[in-house]
């Protein structure tokens, strides 16, 4: 099936790009099948992958789809403040005294947000910054969840906690210490959730990986609760490995977001594919050669290790590819194939971002189009705008 649906081109064919576009309906497709996948084990949503608050605010009111997973204090405050959630985990630890004085100092936002730790160096920062005597904070304690296979390290440099002993004498430091409350555990998978099925070995490693995490995630569990006692959450996978983690009966939740918008790096996964749902748009501007045109931009490479993984996928016309001199430029890209032939200038090039997220950080807003009848005829309905838009930016 090609993408972007003909009924959604047609609904933006008037318009002159740059523009980003949702298609809300497979957004919430695509969260309907993370929660399917999640089968009943709440999905806890990732802010990174999506940064548009309107699409933040829908997706909460999905069923199944529960708190926000935030990456920055920062972001998790002004959520509170906008009455978007007030249960959000902070999936990374913050060093900013500013923030941390804030959120000590409303109970609001000490009720519905919880700090990640991962040693008690960062107790210390945190006490060092508010004084002793700070109000009690919520905390979680982030676990390494990768593989180590003798001197093979397979996963990210996360947390220096890897072994039940260690989680346990953290909890310990966390417990004893006025001015913290152990509520949760996070494990993030990332060398299974965020890897793609790149070969067979790949495909294994994950596999080898995710049966030696079932285990020892239990076993770390049950040594921090014997420590700190029940908690109110274990956080744990990731959009690429829903399946595998909600079938262990120590994770409450999952992590998940990059799915709702089918970003390029989902086209190389086995298990699952969700639904193209975001999309930016540019306008061709030369045509240098017969079978070469050249858009505005199109340079929005994703993080990670580099790699044609990280480029954008082209994903209308069908046929184009990049030049192998020039990739994707900040201000112009070329792109070679029999289908520029068919292009003039203004007319429009569809390109997915590799990673879900990232591409807001280029635009103030995005056009929200859905189906507006039983023939599928699609229209605008809206502008959302990003983080980039509100003014907000958290990287």
């Amino acid at each position: 099936m090609a993408t972007p649906r003909p009924a959604l081109r047609a609904a933006v064919a008037d318009l002159d790009g740059p523009f980003s576009v949702l298609d809300l309906d497979a957004a919430l497709a695509n969260a309907g099948d993370l929660v399917r996948r999640a089968g009943g084990t709440p999905v806890r949503l990732a802010s990174k992958s999506v940064r548009i608050r309107p699409l933040i605010e829908r997706l909460l009111a999905v069923d199944g789809i529960s708190g926000v997973l935030s990456y920055h204090l920062g972001e998790a405050l002004w959520l509170v403040d906008e009455g978007t959630c007030d249960d959000i985990l902070v999936a990374y630890p913050c060093v900013d005294r500013g923030l941390l004085a804030r959120l000590a100092g409303s109970a609001r936002y000490r009720a519905a947000v919880t700090l990640m730790v991962d040693s008690p160096a960062h107790l210390d920062y945190i006490d060092r910054a508010l004084g002793a005597d700070h109000p009690e904070l919520r905390v979680c304690l982030d676990v390494d969840a990768s593989l180590d296979l003798g001197p093979l390290h397979l996963g990210a440099r996360r947390s220096p906690v890897h072994t039940p002993a260690q989680a346990a004498t953290v909890a310990r430091e966390i417990t004893g210490r006025p001015g913290f409350r152990l509520v949760g555990i996070m494990a993030y998978e990332g060398q299974i959730a965020g890897t793609t099925d790149s070969s067979p070995a790949v495909t294994a490693m994950k596999r080898i990986s995710a049966r030696e995490l079932a285990g020892r995630r239990g076993r770390v569990v049950a040594a921090v609760e014997e420590v700190a006692g029940p908690l109110e959450f274990v956080n744990g996978g990731g959009t690429g490995s829903v399946e595998s983690t909600a079938a262990e009966a120590a994770v409450t939740e999952i992590g998940a977001g990059s799915g709702v918008l089918g970003p390029g790096l989902f086209d190389r996964y086995h298990s699952f594919r969700p639904q193209p749902a975001a999309w930016f748009v540019l306008p061709v501007v030369r045509r240098p050669a017969a079978d070469i045109v050249t858009v505005a931009g199109g340079g929005r490479i994703a993080s990670g290790v580099p790699g044609a993984d990280r480029v954008p996928v082209v994903d209308y016309p069908k046929g184009l590819s990049f030049s192998a001199t020039e990739g994707a430029g900040e201000v112009q890209t070329p792109l070679r194939g029999a289908a520029a032939r068919g292009l003039a200038l203004g007319d429009h090039v569809w390109f997915r971002h590799a990673k879900a997220g990232e591409q807001f950080e280029w635009v103030d807003e995005v056009l929200v189009a859905a189906r507006s009848g039983p023939d599928g005829t699609t229209t605008v309905t809206g502008r959302w705008p990003t983080y980039r838009g509100e003014q907000r930016s958290f990287v």
